[in-house]
């Protein structure tokens, strides 16, 4: 368990490359809320430069069927958690990433404004690798000792903010190891569950 260092925004050890992707927070707002999601180019395939590609708007349309439809996105996240748990950052935490698109949590719509968004490489229906769990807790932790607004340990998932139009994390993702995960680390960890 190594919790990571979170200084001017920027996780210390991973590796940033930074998306154009983003914009001002608006006014004072905080992160308050983590939202995990899953994430994988092309669809079921690990590994690779297309989800980086994909937050640097520079996927090739060419290159897979499934590119055509998507390389038009603008879209980014603050962390990536690849299946062997490194991490890469696109997005500084002081700034909104645009990973949630049209999303409501607890009667507040617009969560890029007040969210970290972590994406894990993986899909709904593949288990996601235990390396990823840990360094979601410890990415978590890290968050909350940053961060006095993300204190309260509220995190979601795609699907909890935008029910319908999006489904990852997935019924893969095991809510319960990472809640245990996190609170091995001292952080603490509260979910809506949507009925």
């Amino acid at each position: 368990m190594t919790i990571p260092l979170i200084a001017m925004g920027l996780v210390a050890g991973a590796r940033a490359a930074l998306s154009p992707n983003c914009d001002a927070r608006p006014g004072d707002v905080e992160p308050e809320l983590v939202v995990v999601h899953g994430i994988s180019l092309p669809p079921g395939e690990f590994g690779g430069p297309w989800i980086e590609r994909l937050f640097m708007n520079t996927l090739p349309p060419g290159e897979h069927p499934y590119f055509d439809a998507i390389q038009q996105l603008r879209v980014s996240t603050h962390v990536l958690i690849r299946r062997d748990g490194s991490l890469v950052q696109y997005v500084p935490f002081g700034l909104r990433a645009w990973h949630a698109g049209t999303s409501e949590w607890r009667g507040r719509s617009g969560c890029n404004d007040f969210s970290v968004g972590v994406e894990l490489e993986g899909t709904d229906e593949s288990p996601y690798d235990e390396r990823q769990y840990e360094a979601l807790a410890d990415l978590v932790a890290g968050l909350q000792r940053a961060y006095p607004s993300l204190a309260a340990g509220w995190i979601a998932g795609h699907n909890d903010i935008a029910p319908g139009r999006k489904t990852d994390p997935g019924p893969a993702f095991d809510w319960s190891r990472v809640e245990r995960a996190v609170r091995d680390r001292g952080a603490e960890f509260r979910r809506e569950v949507l009925a």
